[in-house]
């Protein structure tokens, strides 16, 4: 889909996907990022951007970091 905007430039809005880190350090820092400003839970983080949930809960085991659901955080 595209918007045409005041200035007659035509920007492409289409959703084209989310790149979500792979780096274990990044992908902690942009999910704690996410979790702690836009979303209510982990769930509703990886339903949003489409993200598996068990990979993201995996990576982050790996670097002995694991979601706390009180916080909403890992931890």
């Amino acid at each position: 889909m595209f918007v045409l905007k005041a200035e007659m430039e035509w920007i492409d809005i289409e959703r084209t996907g989310v790149m979500i880190p792979k780096d274990p350090v990044m992908l902690l820092s942009y999910v704690n990022l996410k979790l702690r400003d836009f979303y209510d839970n982990l769930d509703a983080l990886c339903e949003d951007l489409d993200a598996n949930r068990d990979e993201i809960v995996g990576k982050l085991s790996g670097i002995d970091y694991h979601y706390d659901e009180e916080k909403n955080q890992f931890v």
